[in-house]
């Protein structure tokens, strides 16, 4: 193939890491904005969703479709309570200080991993994706005719990976219209300008930092379900997803979802080229090498506000 064709490949790769990569930022992102915790393990809450995907898979049984339903249905649902009572336990306890959270988050980070690692064993395990099928793709070609439509060998990409890219748009969707246009996304815009107003005004505070804190693990439990049939389930799996998520909320700017968002678009579609067409190591320096220059010229993000 061309230059062309192969940078199509890299793109639709790239995609299709951007479409992870959100889900998982953008749990951060949340996380920081409302309850102003810097969470360590959410990596581990990542790779929690992956490893709960393969138990509930082969749980299921039966046709592959079944089982990445029901993991689907209750793995986010599933991390996001444990993290919740995460909250509970110890994040409130410690009334939520920066450098104790920090601290606790570790400790937590480290819990996870080594509990998954006794009950779930040192293997990398696969997922069956629910549908697989490869499809062939179009390329524009100049020829002495004009332009022309052909079918380059090797151009194709899989029908789970689109499924992917458009579920991960579907979810930010639906997150945006609760997030703007419901009582809780309201609730937690309030929790997020003055904590100490809300509650005068009646709001839970505690019980909303607890949903918030699970909808930001389930979140990225959501991306790890959609990622586990391309990548195994390995109880090693959450450092990546983790240095990339704060790459990119760093980029975007703390606590900004917008910013979030086109930040792990940036992020992932550059990983995805650099690695196909260079290396994986090249991309994750060049990523770090961004969040360099963000910190020294914008280090509010590009869509962060400054602090006053």
């Amino acid at each position: 193939m061309d230059f062309g064709p192969h940078l199509m490949l890299a793109s639709i790769e790239g995609a299709v890491i951007s479409a992870i990569l959100v889900l998982t930022a953008v749990g951060l992102s949340i996380v920081f904005g409302v309850m102003r915790v810097v969470n360590v393990a959410h990596g581990e809450f990542f790779m929690l969703g992956a490893v709960l995907a393969w138990a509930v898979t082969v749980t299921i049984g039966g046709h592959p479709a079944l089982g990445f339903v029901a993991a689907l249905a209750i793995v986010p649902v599933l991390v996001g309570c444990i993290a919740a009572g995460v909250d509970r336990l110890i994040l409130k306890r410690i009334n939520y200080d920066v450098d104790r959270t920090i601290v606790a988050t570790i400790g937590v980070l480290y819990i996870v991993q080594q509990s998954t690692l006794m009950l779930y064993g040192p293997e990398a395990r696969p997922v069956e994706a629910p549908f697989n099928t490869r499809l062939a793709l179009p390329w524009v070609e100049l020829g002495e005719n004009g332009f022309q439509m052909i079918w380059p060998w090797g151009l194709s990409v899989t029908s789970y990976k689109l499924f992917v890219i458009f579920a991960a748009i579907a979810v930010l969707g639906v997150l945006w219209l609760v997030l703007t246009r419901t009582k809780v996304g309201l609730i937690m815009r309030a929790t997020q300008q003055d904590r100490d107003m809300a509650q005068a005004f009646g709001v839970p505070v505690a019980q909303v930092y607890s949903w918030v804190f699970g909808l930001g693990a389930g979140l990225a439990a959501l991306g790890a379900v959609l990622v586990v049939p391309i990548q195994q389930a390995h109880y090693l799996m959450g450092g990546d997803p983790l240095l990339l998520a704060f790459i990119v909320v760093i980029i975007g700017g703390l606590g900004s979802l917008p910013g979030t968002v086109i930040a792990a678009v940036l992020i992932g579609m550059s990983d995805g080229i650099i690695s196909v067409f260079f290396s994986p190591t090249l991309a994750k320096i060049i990523a770090t090498l961004l969040v360099a220059l963000v910190l020294v010229f914008r280090p509010q993000g590009l869509m962060g506000r400054i602090a006053v």
